[in-house]
């Protein structure tokens, strides 16, 4: 990263130094059980955030670490879907699937234009929402049966059809479905990635189809077919107290997916001055780059023409 501050780039490479590291011991906690696991998922989501906002702070850096970031985004998406999809606990597969999410967050920041960073910012919105709520869902099932493992469940919507309703739409919204709000988010990073790079997009892109095949597999699984287990049958569906909180939620789910406009609208100002910003260092960057290409080339043809005439005295 030439022509850059010392310190910048030391902070700079400290701290991706420090995110690879917790992605690391995320992978080999994949492979292991225990009360550690909380405390994994929350490393490495908060460190994700925290370098992206360092990299917000240090913009000259961000600049030229966009292949690298971009990469490690990329790689956050795929891979995290690709680890939600082989758990056996609900609750550590909606954690993981966070991971996945925040991956877009990071592309979207990271192409730097205004499609790309206001949907960054309203998957931030949508994420804590639908995330949220499906933490909530696993909540009353664990009240009730004491237990999250998949294998545990099976034919619920017969026994929970209020419940496995409210579980269905929650779970679409992760997903990205049009109409539900983690559709926005996701469609404008996508969009934003688009035009920043057409293969950022085509890769990220199979971050949403995995999405789907995680998060619907695990719910036929939960909901559909026999009911397995004899417990499951006294099953309670939802009552009054839980259906008042989860209103609230789906409503808004539901008006983020059809009307964003109040959020972007809001989001528009600061959006604009950060792209303002980004593009004015990238200008300067990229003319402080051309004038020392050029400073350089005009000491090549210094040097070659000192070169000439002293060949020309030799004679």
């Amino acid at each position: 990263m030439p022509g850059l501050p010392i310190q910048e780039r030391h902070i700079f490479l400290t701290v991706s130094a420090i995110y690879l590291v917790c992605s690391i011991l995320a992978l080999i906690q994949l492979f292991r059980s225990g009360d550690k696991f909380r405390r994994v998922i929350i490393s490495l989501v908060a460190l994700g955030v925290s370098l992206e906002s360092l990299l917000l702070v240090f913009r000259a850096v961000a600049i030229q670490a966009i292949p690298l970031i971009v990469t490690l985004a990329i790689i956050g998406i795929i891979y995290g879907a690709l680890v939600a999809m082989v758990q056996k606990d609900v609750k550590k597969l909606v954690a993981y699937s966070s991971v996945s999410h925040l991956g877009f967050v990071m592309l979207g920041l990271f192409a730097l234009n205004t499609n790309g960073v206001s949907g960054a910012m309203y998957q931030m919105l949508s994420h804590g929402l639908s995330t949220g709520a499906l933490f909530l869902l696993v909540g009353v099932i664990y009240e009730r049966r004491h237990t999250r493992m998949i294998e545990s469940f099976g034919g619920l919507a017969k026994v929970m059809p209020v419940y496995a309703v409210v579980f269905m739409i929650v779970t679409l919204a992760s997903i990205g479905l049009p109409m539900l709000n983690g559709f926005v988010g996701e469609f404008l990073i996508l969009l934003g990635a688009f035009q920043a790079n057409p293969w950022w997009a085509v890769l990220a892109a199979s971050g949403v189809v995995l999405g789907a095949i995680y998060m619907l597999w695990m719910y036929q699984r939960v909901f559909f077919g026999p009911v397995k287990h004899a417990a499951n049958e006294a099953l309670k569906d939802f009552n009054l107290r839980e259906i008042c909180v989860f209103v609230p939620l789906l409503a808004m789910i539901f008006f983020m997916g059809i009307y964003p406009k109040p959020f972007l609208t809001r989001m528009e100002p600061a959006v604009n001055k950060f792209i303002s910003d980004v593009t004015e260092k990238r200008t300067v960057m990229e003319s402080k780059r051309a004038l020392d290409e050029l400073i350089v080339v005009e000491a090549d043809d210094e040097d070659a023409e000192d070169e000439n005439d002293d060949r020309e005295v030799v004679r």
